[in-house]
């Protein structure tokens, strides 16, 4: 009788004690694989239906063209790589190959710079000396 009262009773009795049998689990993974073949399901009519329309939009708008006798835009294809956003944390990681071929090009720079340095310094004083000694 206490049962019948208490609102609460039809969910305690519900809940057990988190014993369930393989057959229940059998049955929850058949419904839910049927639910997601339902849903895969639903997702392709749903694409079918909006394939279809956009054909029937695209026909009329052919028409269009053609009474008015106006030519179709044609859409630049993307690029695979989108333009480097503006944001430096969105842009595309350099492989490593990339930053060694940039660590050596920078070396090779400073290297570079290192040696012209040393060239005209050794020209001066090269210039230096030759004009202190007075060959008789």
């Amino acid at each position: 009788m206490f049962g019948m009262l208490n609102p609460m009773s039809a969910v305690t009795s519900q809940m057990g004690g988190g014993e369930s049998s393989e057959t229940d689990k059998e049955k929850e993974e058949e419904a839910e694989r049927e639910r997601l073949e339902a849903l895969a399901e639903q997702e392709e009519r749903r694409k079918e239906k909006h394939r279809k329309l956009e054909e029937e939009r695209e026909a009329m708008r052919q028409g269009i063209r053609d009474k008015y006798k106006i030519e179709k835009k044609i859409e630049p294809e993307e690029p695979s790589e989108p333009a480097m956003p503006d944001n430096p944390l969105m842009r595309k990681k350099k492989t490593p190959e990339e930053l060694a071929a940039e660590a050596e090009a920078a070396d090779q720079d400073e290297f570079t710079k290192l040696k012209n340095t040393i060239e005209t310094q050794i020209s001066e004083v090269k210039q230096q000396i030759e004009g202190k000694c007075v060959v008789q």
